[in-house]
């Protein structure tokens, strides 16, 4: 793709803040995220995550600072020009998102139809693939209603990799599933980012998540970037939040 022969970071937050009334919920936000690379995202509830998700798609503009999405400056993009990198960029939300009244089937052709250059066979095969490629093939003809909460993020990851994306932004992956399928999706979103050089930012507080996916991690607390960089530099960072956080994580583990 020609979009990678640009130098620079695919994602950037350069010095980004935003606040809702008195809650300043990011203060001066800096990192990056270069392409074919997985950045998690981790801190406790409530501390940006999630809004950093939002501000990348363009769903919320930042107070100050500049959001760089798909190697372009979007802060100040319309919506229209939004949509454009929306292309390139799909989220993955935590409820999956997914049309009620549409089988699995169906919820993942949405974005292939709206493209309208397919025919019903070429629909029909890349919706199959896809299924296959998240495990859930032998769901095709069922309703949303009919899934668990973890089956149901597997046809939403589907659905997003339908729009053939450079990048995918997932919130909280396994919040609410149980483990077994909480290492599916980690396992999913893994292989996907090996097969199609995906670019990935896991929003996650899910440290076995962050383990394996993590080229880089970005630790948020009280609205700042507290740490940034590889998971093995984290656990040895020597900051006392994040070496709480990392603690935590072990008794629950053991738990």
């Amino acid at each position: 793709m020609s979009s990678n022969s640009k130098p620079g970071p695919y994602i950037e937050f350069k010095d980004v803040s935003k606040s809702f009334g008195d809650n300043h919920v990011l203060k001066h936000a800096n990192f990056d995220v270069v392409s074919g690379e997985t950045v998690c995202i981790l801190g406790r509830s409530g501390v940006g995550k999630s809004v950093s998700l939002h501000l990348l798609m363009g769903f919320l503009k930042p107070d100050s600072g500049r959001v760089i999405v798909a190697c372009e400056d979007t802060t100040d993009y319309p919506e229209q020009e939004l949509e454009r990198i929306r292309k390139k960029v799909t989220m993955v939300f935590q409820n999956g998102a997914l049309f009620d009244s549409l089988t699995v089937g169906e919820n993942v052709a949405f974005p292939l139809r709206e493209r309208r250059d397919l025919s019903e066979e070429q629909i029909y095969q890349i919706v199959d693939g896809l299924l296959e490629m998240v495990g859930v093939r032998e769901m095709r003809e069922q309703l949303p209603s009919d899934l668990s909460t973890g089956m149901k993020r597997s046809v939403a990851i589907a659905r997003a990799l339908s729009a053939q994306p450079e990048c995918v932004l997932y919130d909280e992956p396994t919040t609410m599933v149980d483990p077994l399928m909480a290492q599916l999706l980690g396992d999913l979103i893994k292989r996907l980012k090996i097969q199609l050089h995906l670019t990935s930012v896991v929003v996650t507080h899910d440290m076995r998540l962050a383990k394996k996916l993590a080229d880089r991690v970005v630790f948020l607390h009280e609205g700042k970037v507290l740490f940034f960089g590889t998971y093995p530099e984290m656990e040895k960072c020597g900051q006392p939040i994040v070496e709480e956080f990392l603690e935590l994580d072990e008794l629950k583990l053991e738990a």
